[in-house]
């Protein structure tokens, strides 16, 4: 865990909000991942993995825009099609990627080892937990019925398609907070496993965590990650935590079960 220490407050931390994929469920965020590879291939543009997971965070719509930016994927289209790719092209292709997602979802839908458990308790805790994700309306309550199945139920839920715009703008964690009925933005943390996630609490002047091993900056299953020798386990975590501290994440956690030591830090300098 390593933190930045350029963030102060007065206020005790009231409420929680966690990304969806990748941070509490589907271990590697895989299920948009490997959706945003199928639906390139639809259309003859050869995407990677890679280039599938860097938007990650975004509103899928604007995450398919931003991959269609790729110079390399825009010269596959422009190549394939004679022209440049256009919004109503990305309007298409984000209507295809809708059932790709949902076809995906209940096979990524186990939560996160210890997910429930960390939830539970910082609900015992009196602290109110709110989740956010970058899927549609339908993309959240399929992920929210497969999580209520194994114990994990949120006091609130919003995705980008809930607000004008997804992140890095603040708005979900803004209607989060009205729904919670929890402010100042100082008593709300923010966790989550993309660059996406760490900008948007920053822009809320919320508390911004971020998440390395289970999601999308170490980008590998759970099946694929316990296979990781020690040093390539070392040194992929080591890249995603610089990364997420560059980005101006408070603090950076492996996974979520880490969260209640970082809680009661950040309570103890609030406190002093």
């Amino acid at each position: 865990m390593q933190n930045n220490d350029s963030f102060s407050s007065s206020h005790p931390i009231q409420a929680v909000i966690f990304d969806l994929a990748g941070t509490v469920i589907d271990f590697g965020s895989c299920a948009p991942a490997g959706s945003f590879v199928n639906l390139f291939e639809s259309y003859h543009v050869q995407a990677t993995l890679a280039q599938a997971r860097e938007p990650m965070g975004l509103h899928k719509r604007d995450h398919i825009r931003t991959m269609l930016s790729m110079p390399a994927l825009t010269e596959q289209w422009q190549q394939h099609y004679g022209r440049m790719w256009t919004e109503q092209d990305i309007d298409k292709l984000y209507q295809d990627f809708i059932p790709l997602q949902l076809a995906a979802l209940p096979h990524y839908s186990t939560l996160i080892p210890g997910a429930c458990e960390t939830v539970a308790q910082l609900q015992d805790a009196s602290l109110r937990v709110g989740v956010s994700t970058g899927y549609n309306r339908e993309m959240l309550e399929m992920v929210l019925r497969h999580a209520e199945e194994q114990g994990l139920v949120p006091d609130a839920a919003t995705c980008g398609g809930d607000v004008p715009t997804g992140r890095p703008a603040p708005w979900m964690i803004f209607r989060l907070m009205e729904q919670l009925e929890v402010y100042p933005p100082k008593a709300v943390v923010k966790v989550g496993d993309t660059l996406a996630d760490i900008e948007a609490g920053l822009n809320a002047e919320v508390w911004s965590v971020g998440v390395t091993q289970t999601g999308n900056m170490m980008g590998l299953s759970e099946e694929e990650f316990k296979s990781l020798s020690d040093e390539d386990l070392h040194q992929r975590t080591h890249e995603a935590r610089e990364a997420m501290l560059s980005a101006g994440a408070h603090y950076v956690i492996d996974s979520v079960t880490d969260l209640p030591v970082i809680l009661q830090q950040i309570q103890l300098s609030v406190t002093i």
